[in-house]
């Protein structure tokens, strides 16, 4: 069985337990494509975030493979060289990549890892990680005065969405919301398509912003919150639209709508660089009396062995001897001072004294390749229970507000799959299980009749 057309629905860290549980029955199409075709959880990337999870689906290569490990990567083993994780540095070809090869007309909106934007036989309007509309952010160039005219000015991303202001915050949720979801019904309207992808990224900003006011599990859940049922409305907003992006596409259409992760309610955050401080790793060369980020203190660097990198997961990283310019660790001991990190942060406790079940991997062990600069260290507090805190001057290793603005949600190990048709008889059915974000790519082309290279991190699930 094989499809004329593919329309993939990316939604940003939509979460398999509020879509295919909780909120299944009030998403009334979601839940007619669920039923209609097959579904499942999904594992994602290790580490499970936006950058390299979109391209690690759209490749199938691990982030080790592609050499991305975040949005900002070191990029040589000083102890300030960082780059963004953007599209000229993705160095395998993407699902929009071998289909424009085989003639097919495709159109990319908003998929993480496109600025700058790259050729391709169709159009291209690049992601939130775009400097801003100033830039050059569509391929050909000329669409751009299209996509402005189209949504009366166009949006790449929710600005500041650590915010306290949840009013204006739900707000522009909408607003970005709306105009992608405009740009890509002109688009499905206008254009000769054969593969159309689009990303939301409004549903992430949504957890990050309201994940307490919902959820009775959260540490600052308050019943009767003004903002108690802003996510449901906002995905009962987005299933609405779905729908009538799917009215534009015929019955015999491919459809996919797909998260790159989860997310969970955060429980709290671990000051990754105030541990190693207070384990002896990491020394100040002057004492830090506010919280500050780890890259704007002066570090000892001959007196330290580690540091640390926050964000929704740790990266830590080890100051070797002939590999970083002031290294401390012998390369003969590089193994045991990495498995002594390892066994102390597994150990790491809460308030009350226990165990948070940290989780710690070392890069070769996860990863076909590795290349770029990875971490030493990929570590997840609370296995994502708990996020990583970067800056030092956070007066102890615990904290329950976030160092970079007000953030309720975590990412989580699973996103979520729904791949059905349009109405024509589906290729699947039922709930799927053991399906990786790796086996996307290789899934899709087959159902397209294309053929699968080889090399692939994961294989098609039917």
């Amino acid at each position: 069985m094989t499809f004329p057309k593919l329309l993939i629905i990316g939604l940003d860290s939509a979460t398999p337990s509020l879509v295919f549980d909780r909120w299944r029955d009030q998403l009334p199409v979601l839940r007619g494509l669920i039923e209609r075709g097959a579904h499942g959880k999904m594992l994602s990337t290790n580490p499970p975030i936006t950058v390299p999870a979109w391209t690690a689906m759209m490749s199938s290569r691990d982030p080790g493979e592609l050499g991305f490990y975040g949005f900002r990567n070191r990029k040589d083993h000083s102890y300030d060289g960082y780059a963004f994780a953007n599209s000229a540095l993705v160095k395998y070809p993407r699902l929009w990549d071998w289909l424009s090869e085989a003639g097919k007309h495709c159109v990319v909106l908003g998929v993480p890892q496109t600025y700058p934007p790259t050729p391709v036989n169709g159009e291209m309007v690049t992601c939130f990680l775009t400097p801003s509309t100033k830039a050059q952010y569509t391929h050909p160039a000329e669409l751009k005065a299209e996509v402005e005219q189209v949504t009366d000015g166009y949006v790449l991303d929710v600005e500041d969405f650590r915010t306290p202001d949840k009013a204006n915050l739900l707000a522009r949720c909408y607003e970005k919301t709306n105009k992608h979801l405009a740009l890509a019904k002109h688009m499905l309207r206008t254009r000769p398509w054969d593969f159309f992808m689009l990303v939301e990224m409004g549903v992430d900003r949504m957890h990050h912003g309201f994940w307490s006011h919902f959820d009775p599990e959260h540490h600052k859940f308050e019943k009767g919150n003004p903002f108690e049922g802003a996510m449901l409305d906002y995905y009962k907003h987005v299933d609405k639209q779905l729908g009538e992006l799917l009215a534009l596409c015929p019955q015999d259409t491919l459809v996919l709508v797909i998260s790159d992760h989860g997310a969970r309610r955060m429980d709290g955050g671990i000051c990754f660089n105030e541990w190693l401080i207070r384990e002896g790793y990491l020394t100040l060369a002057e004492p830090v009396t506010k919280p500050t980020p780890i890259g704007k203190v002066k570090i000892d660097w001959a007196k330290t062995r580690a540091w640390g990198d926050g964000g929704y997961y740790g990266r830590c990283f080890m100051n070797v001897r002939g590999r970083e310019p002031s290294g401390t660790i012998d390369p003969a001991d590089y193994e045991k001072v990495r498995n002594e990190l390892v066994a102390k942060i597994e150990a790491i406790t809460d308030p009350q004294g226990r165990n948070i079940g940290s989780k710690v991997y070392k890069p070769e062990d996860i990863y076909r390749q590795v290349n770029g600069v990875a971490p030493d260290l990929i570590v997840y507090f609370g296995n994502l229970a708990w996020r990583s805190v970067g800056a030092v001057g956070m007066d102890g290793i615990y904290t329950f507000e976030n160092d970079t603005g007000p953030d309720e949600a975590n990412h989580d190990w699973y996103g979520m799959f729904i791949l059905t048709t349009n109405g024509a008889p589906a290729p699947l059915h039922g709930e799927q299980q053991g399906v990786t974000i790796y086996d996307v790519a290789p899934t899709l082309l087959k159902l397209l009749g294309q053929p699968i290279p080889e090399g692939l991190a994961g294989k098609p699930i039917l």
